[in-house]
């Protein structure tokens, strides 16, 4: 199973590209991983929120083939325990043809983005800016590949 990470917009912040690169490296020795970065919007003083959220939503769903599993990364999600992930992780590599995780812009995610999606996870009920999820994520992402092979990254 291919495993996709779509994004809108990229990672600004160096030190977070770099915690991110290392752990899309290691993701990569379990599985096939691979970011997919969504340019930002120009010119979005003039758009309203709903605007720019649907504008988006049509960049994300071209990203999308029909067989895609399509989990979004929203605070309404639902929110797993590390194992609870893996399990979770596990299943899907056995079940989905490709897996597409999404981490919408600053605004969330269109109604179009919403009604395509399969399921959703949050992260966490505290709110941490679109920069840090990227990394908070693949982090996770990894260890859930180390709890499926039994290896000791994860303590428990």
């Amino acid at each position: 199973m291919k495993t996709l990470l779509i994004l809108v917009g990229k990672t600004t912040d160096r030190h977070f590209a770099a915690g991110i690169g290392d752990y899309v490296e290691r993701i990569g020795h379990y599985m096939p991983f691979e970011l997919v970065t969504i340019p930002e919007l120009k010119n979005t003083k003039s758009l309203t929120e709903e605007q720019q959220k649907c504008l988006e939503g049509e960049l994300i769903l071209k990203q999308l083939q029909p067989t895609d599993t399509v989990v979004l990364l929203d605070e309404h999600g639902r929110e797993l325990r590390s194992i609870e992930f893996a399990r979770w992780l596990e299943q899907k590599r056995n079940t989905a043809r490709r897996l597409a995780f999404v981490v919408g812009g600053p605004y969330g995610f269109s109604p179009a983005v919403y009604a395509r999606a399969n399921e959703q996870l949050s992260l966490s009920k505290m709110t941490f800016s679109h920069q840090m999820i990227r990394l908070i994520f693949t982090e996770q992402i990894y260890r859930a590949c180390t709890i499926i092979k039994g290896e000791p990254y994860h303590h428990e």
